[in-house]
């Protein structure tokens, strides 16, 4: 391995590079205010939530923090979700998932206006990305697409394989490398000869939750490995998709986990806060 991918140290770049646009934007006087909504206090997502306020505070944007007890009503969410939406000082709306089971998730993502799903979830912004119009683009692939530009690997006319075909991160990352000119090949569960399609990619895109799936025997000599997926081992460590100690000595550059794509993501929420739709 001649390259570590360090999520860290471009996450980092990308906030310090957002707090001096803002910064701009509020001697223009325009300001930027996330609101984000939680229903239930699920440890993990109370931990994200807490790392996206820190976020805001340091880019510069506002937040609106709304923290709603497990047995809300359906209703009563979207209730508030339509309030949000008519507020012109909130530029973005975020509800933090998973939601408890008596609320229907795919309604409440789409209660939220296209214009201020900084999640970039709602179909009618895959919708955007999928025909190449501007639109907000979920922040882990996106935030991928960043750290193969800014670690200097050339992504046009590479043959790109992404494990795992999610909404949220599978497709859409496909999308996006087909979008840098990547040719763009999906696996997933149905896929037959798997290894001797991965074995071709000069960038492999794992995000098949699986812990440790992707060994050395998946990846050619020089490949760039990127490793979404996020697990706790037997021991109770972070560990991703992919077993590092065996992808490490065949690939020309790896993602840690932790470290790799995980500080990504809300570094691109913090882009999609700040830039909006227009850039």
């Amino acid at each position: 391995m001649e390259l570590l991918i360090d999520g860290k140290r471009i996450s980092q770049e990308i906030k310090d590079e957002l707090r001096e646009r803002m910064a701009e934007l509020k001697a223009q006087g325009a300001e930027r205010c996330l609101a984000v909504i939680q229903v239930g206090n699920d440890p993990a997502s109370s931990v994200y939530v807490r790392n996206k306020k820190k976020a805001c505070e340091y880019v510069g944007v506002d937040s609106l923090s709304y923290e709603l007890p497990a047995e809300t009503a359906e209703e009563e969410l979207l209730a508030l979700i339509r309030e949000l939406n008519g507020r012109p000082d909130v530029n973005g709306i975020l509800v933090q998932l998973p939601l408890p089971r008596h609320i229907n998730e795919e309604r409440v993502l789409l209660a939220i206006a296209p214009e201020k799903d900084v999640d970039g979830f709602h179909p009618v912004n895959v919708g955007n990305l999928s025909i190449g119009r501007p639109g907000y683009v979920s922040c882990t692939p996106a935030g991928v697409i960043q750290l193969l530009k800014r670690s200097g690997i050339e992504i046009e006319g590479k043959e790109c394989v992404v494990l795992g075909r999610s909404n949220i991160v599978g497709k859409p990352m496909a999308m996006l490398l087909l979008r840098e000119n990547g040719t763009v090949t999906i696996c997933h569960s149905r896929t037959q000869n798997l290894k001797e399609i991965t074995r071709r990619a000069d960038i492999l895109v794992a995000a098949v939750g699986k812990p440790k799936f992707v060994d050395g025997d998946f990846i050619k000599d020089g490949a760039v490995v990127i490793d979404v997926g996020i697990h706790r081992n037997a021991e109770g460590k972070l560990c991703g998709d992919v077993d590092f100690a065996s992808v490490a000595p065949k690939a020309y550059a790896v993602t840690p986990v932790p470290g790799g794509v995980g500080p990504m993501t809300i570094a691109m929420l913090m882009a999609n806060c700040v830039n909006g739709i227009e850039e």
